[in-house]
C-alpha cells in the first residue's frame, strides 16, 4: 500500500448461500480523488460497499482505511474513523422535517433535546449550513416524505456531510434523479473533493462517471477486473466484454 491509498481491500469475500457476491476482491482507492466503482448489475458493488462500511461482515479478507485495519468493525466505528456513506435507496426519516433529518444524522438519539436547548444552536446552524450547501435550505421545515426523490438524495447527502467525514462513499447518487439535480450533485462532489474530501462512488450513469472520476474500478462477478483513468478503463477489452459480451 502506498501513501496515497485511501481504502484498500485484500481478498475480500462475501457469500450468500451458494452465491459469492464478493469474490476475493483486492483493490485500492486513491486518497484525495474521486473514485468510481462501476460494473454490470449483480457484479457485487453494493455488497462490497456494505462490507467496507460494516453493514455486513465479510467472510474473509481485510479492509483498511489509510493503513488502519477496520475489517468487520461496526458501522458507527467505521463512521467515527472518517467514512460516511449514502445508500442506493435513501435512508431518511420520512415524517421528520428536513432540518430534523440532518440533525438526526449527527445525533440520532437526541434531536428533540437538541432542538430545545440553547447549546444546540451551533449544531442547528451547522445543519442549516449544509442544507444551504446542497441547495434545499428553503425546505427545512418540510417533512422529508414530501420532497422529490432527487431532493431526498440531497437531504441524505447533507446528513452524511453533517458528520464531517473525510471520505464519502455514495451508492448510485444519480439513480432516479432528474438531469438538473444530477448536475447539482456532480458540482457538489467536485467542490467537496477540491476542499479535501475523498469520494468513492458506485454509479451506473456512465456519462457522469467518465466526466466526474479521476480513477475508475470495474467490478464483474464479485471482483475488480480493471482499474485506471476513465479513458483507459473505457477502452479495456475486459470491460467491454463484461458490459457488452464482445
Amino acid at each position: 500500500m502506498n501513501s496515497t491509498t485511501n481504502i484498500a481491500t485484500t481478498g475480500l469475500t462475501k457469500s450468500f448461500g451458494g452465491v459469492r457476491a464478493v469474490d476475493h476482491a483486492t483493490v485500492e482507492f486513491q486518497d484525495g480523488k474521486i473514485n468510481a466503482v462501476i460494473g454490470p448489475n449483480g457484479s457485487g458493488k453494493t455488497t462490497f460497499f456494505n462490507c467496507v462500511t460494516g453493514m455486513i461482515r465479510p467472510d474473509s479478507g481485510t479492509v483498511s482505511y489509510r493503513g488502519r485495519d477496520v475489517t468487520g468493525k461496526a458501522p458507527h466505528r467505521i463512521a467515527a474513523a472518517g467514512i460516511g456513506r449514502s445508500f442506493q435507496l435513501c435512508r431518511i426519516f420520512p415524517r421528520m422535517t428536513v432540518l430534523e433529518n440532518v440533525l438526526a444524522a449527527a445525533r440520532p438519539r437526541g434531536v428533540a433535546a437538541l432542538l430545545g436547548s440553547a447549546r444546540g444552536t451551533a449544531e442547528i446552524e451547522r445543519a442549516r449550513g449544509w442544507l444551504r450547501r446542497v441547495g434545499i435550505d428553503h425546505l427545512e421545515g418540510v417533512e422529508a416524505r414530501d420532497l422529490s426523490y432527487g431532493q431526498q438524495k440531497l437531504l441524505e447527502l447533507a446528513g452524511v456531510l453533517m458528520a464531517e467525514p473525510e471520505t464519502i462513499m455514495l451508492d448510485e447518487p444519480a439513480g432516479g434523479v432528474n438531469p438538473a439535480l444530477i448536475d447539482r450533485i456532480a458540482t457538489l462532489v467536485r467542490e467537496l473533493n477540491a476542499e479535501g474530501r475523498t469520494f468513492i462512488v458506485v454509479e451506473h450513469n456512465m456519462e457522469l462517471v467518465m466526466s466526474l472520476s479521476d480513477h475508475v474500478v470495474v467490478f464483474d462477478r464479485g471482483r475488480p477486473i480493471a482499474e485506471g483513468p476513465p479513458d483507459t478503463v473505457r477502452a479495456d477489452p475486459a470491460v467491454l466484454e463484461a458490459y457488452l459480451g464482445v
